[in-house]
C-alpha cells in the first residue's frame, strides 16, 4: 500500500541533548498524534524552528513538527525515521492522554504544529496540516479516525490548539478529524480506505446514553452495544440537534456498566 506524498518534508533537527530535543527514543511505539497550532499568528514554520534552536537549552518544551503555508520542516526526528525521537509537547501531569490513549503523549505520541496568520495562506497551510497528520497515521499504522487528538482536548482549560489556528480557515475540530480520514483515503489505494466513523445511525430513533458517575465522560451506545465517548458539549449538541439521541436529563447513570469500549464520536451538522 502506497502514500501519495503530495508535499516536501524538510529536515531541520534541533540539536540533540538539549531541553528542547532529548534525544530519547518514544517507546514503546508512536500511538497517537497530538495536534497543536503555534498560537502566534505572526511566525511561520522556519521562525519557530528556528526560535526552538536559538532557546535549545532555555525551555523543556517542543514539537516534532511545523507546518505553514510553504513548508513542513520536522525539527525533531518523527516523519523521516524509523526511529521517532520523544519531544515536550503535553504536560505529564495532566491525564486525558492516559485515560484515551494508555499512555503519557509525550513517550509515544507525536506533536505537529499548525501555523497560521495574515502572512500565511491559511488553505494551503491547513493542506499540508491534515496531508502530515494522515501521513503520520499511515506511517505508523495508527487509524486516523482515533489516532489524532487536539491538545486542548488533552489539556482542557488551559489550551485551546488547535482551535486558535483553524478559526482561520472557518474550521471546527471536528472537521479536522473528518479531514484527516478524508485525506488518508484519497492518498491510499482505494480498497484500503478507513472508515470515518462519523456515527450516524438511521435504526435507532434516539440511542441510549450513559454516563459513568466516577467520570465527566458521557456514551452513546451503538447497535452492537460498543460505547463511544461524546467528548465535548458541541458534539453533544450536534448530536441531540440530528435527533440520535434525546436532552442531557435523559442520560442513564451506570456504574460498572459492561459495556465494550468503541470510539470517539466524530460528528459533524450535514
Amino acid at each position: 500500500m502506497n502514500f501519495k506524498k503530495k508535499f516536501e518534508i524538510t529536515k531541520k533537527h534541533l540539536t540533540s541533548k538539549t531541553k528542547r530535543r532529548p534525544g530519547l527514543l518514544i517507546s514503546p511505539a508512536v500511538k497517537f498524534i497530538v495536534a497543536h497550532d503555534t498560537g502566534n499568528p505572526k511566525s511561520t514554520a522556519k521562525n519557530n524552528v528556528d526560535y526552538y534552536e536559538r532557546t535549545n537549552n532555555e525551555a523543556q518544551a517542543s514539537a516534532h513538527i511545523f507546518v505553514d503555508d510553504k513548508e513542513i520542516i520536522e525539527c525533531i526526528p518523527s516523519i523521516t525515521t524509523d526511529k521517532p525521537e520523544k519531544a515536550w509537547h503535553v504536560r505529564y501531569c495532566v491525564s486525558w492522554d492516559n485515560e484515551l490513549f494508555g499512555y503519557e503523549a509525550n513517550d509515544v505520541a507525536i506533536g505537529v504544529e499548525y501555523c497560521f496568520g495574515p502572512n500565511i495562506n491559511a488553505q494551503e497551510s491547513y493542506n499540508r496540516y491534515i496531508w502530515t497528520l494522515s501521513y503520520l497515521c499511515y506511517k505508523y499504522n495508527i487509524d486516523p479516525s482515533k489516532a489524532i487528538v487536539g491538545h486542548s482536548v488533552l489539556d482542557p482549560g488551559r489550551k485551546f490548539d488547535p482551535e486558535n489556528g483553524l478559526k482561520e480557515m472557518g474550521k471546527s475540530y471536528q472537521q479536522l478529524l473528518i479531514d484527516v480520514v478524508k485525506e488518508y483515503n484519497e492518498s491510499i489505494e482505494k480498497n484500503q480506505t478507513i472508515n470515518a466513523n462519523i456515527l450516524i445511525n438511521n435504526d435507532f430513533k434516539i440511542m441510549k446514553l450513559i454516563k459513568n458517575p466516577t467520570s465527566n465522560k458521557i456514551y452513546a451506545i451503538d447497535l452492537k452495544n460498543k460505547k463511544h465517548w461524546i467528548f465535548n458539549e458541541e458534539t453533544f449538541n450536534t448530536g441531540m440537534d440530528m435527533g440520535l439521541w434525546g436532552e442531557w436529563d435523559n442520560i442513564e447513570s451506570v456504574g460498572d456498566d459492561g459495556y465494550e469500549e468503541g470510539h470517539t464520536i466524530i460528528m459533524a451538522k450535514q
